[in-house]
């Protein structure tokens, strides 16, 4: 049997008995909590436009009391009466760091505001914090039939180059009144300075808080998303990130589908390379067929990587963290997502009892 823990991934409004009652009987013991509300996004199958675009993906403004300590505490209780384990929190708020990623003037003080987000997750038990360190976020995507049988799925179909709008960043909304205009443009260097403003502030913090900090790469991985630069954009530059902070909290949110959509470097070495030096918090297993400017998602069984060669290569490293179903082709029956959720998970279980 593999060594992977098979997990599910909850956004903050899938957060009921119902959705963990089903996460349960699809095999997963995992859970991989979002505190952020996305709404219209194409993993849902609500969205009939390009995603990020037309207003983006709602407005920002969670409440900072989701990352109390007694309300992390609250959660992990109710998801182990449940019979899964809180895993990880996924991405922060962009009203709680948009200044940290833009290198706006309330930068430090979001930055107190994320080191204490990471003391409660380490009081909480919580191992692992998920982020994506990007200004535009998920976004260039469309939706349509673009997996076997016509399921609908996401592409990219060319990259998006409307600016940014100020106000704005990772497609959400945080200050409406924001003067018109759009967000800087920098360059590549820039950002990666930031970054490691950001990862020298808060990684001592998350060492002692015994939390991993765990880095998503872009998604989609083009060096420009709307006039704003990416930092990992080709899989060799998750090395960089590992290399800018040597740390035991400085870790990776491993989405094999964004590292297999770049134009560079073989997925089969780059995971090798990683679960191997121990870098791998958690992964996000999801196929696709293509690169970028011109990729789809697809099932997990019919895209360009050989989920069953990773998994072999996962097992010879000895990972045992956890792996959760990403976005997937919705299924043309009464419960689109569902179906197609249900399906990864069946396919990620056989390989998980059968390694």
């Amino acid at each position: 049997m593999a060594s992977f823990k098979l997990g599910f991934g909850f956004y903050h409004h899938m957060l009921n008995d119902e959705m963990f009652r089903f996460a349960r009987q699809c095999g997963a013991t995992h859970a991989v909590v979002h505190l952020v509300d996305y709404f219209g996004t194409a993993e849902e199958g609500q969205v009939n436009q390009p995603v990020g675009q037309q207003g983006g993906w709602g407005r920002a403004g969670g409440s900072t009391e989701r990352w109390s300590l007694e309300a992390l505490r609250a959660l992990r209780d109710r998801l182990s009466h449940a019979g899964l384990e809180l895993a990880a929190i996924e991405n922060f708020d962009p009203s709680h760091w948009h200044d940290v990623l833009l290198a706006g003037p309330r930068r430090d003080e979001q930055i107190d505001t994320i080191r204490t987000f990471i003391r409660n997750a380490g009081a909480a038990g919580i191992p692992v914090i998920g982020y994506n360190f990007s200004l535009a976020g998920v976004a260039s995507r469309v939706v349509g039939p673009f997996a076997r049988g016509n399921a609908e799925s996401v592409a990219m179909d060319g990259v998006d180059d409307t600016p940014i709008p100020n106000g704005m960043v990772w497609n959400m909304v945080y200050d409406p009144d924001a003067p018109q205009g759009t967000v800087e443009e920098i360059d590549h260097e820039t950002l990666w300075q930031r970054l490691s403003y950001f990862l020298d502030a808060v990684l001592p913090v998350a060492e002692e808080a015994g939390v991993l900090l765990a880095a998503h790469p872009d998604d989609p991985p083009a060096p420009f998303v709307r006039g704003t630069p990416r930092l990992v954009y080709q899989q060799a530059m998750y090395q960089r990130l590992i290399n800018i902070h040597p740390s035991s909290s400085n870790a990776l949110e491993f989405c094999l589908g964004s590292l297999s959509e770049m134009t560079e470097g073989d997925i089969y070495e780059t995971t090798r390379h990683h679960a191997e030096n121990g870098n791998i918090a958690y992964i996000h297993f999801r196929n696709v067929r293509g690169k970028v400017p011109n990729y789809s998602e697809t099932f997990v069984d019919e895209g360009d990587i050989d989920m069953a060669r990773i998994v072999r290569i996962l097992n010879e490293a000895s990972f045992s963290g956890v792996m959760i179903p990403d976005h997937t082709p919705l299924m043309s029956c009464d419960a689109p997502w569902h179906s197609g959720m249900a399906y990864a998970m069946g396919y990620m279980r056989a390989l998980q009892k059968n390694m």
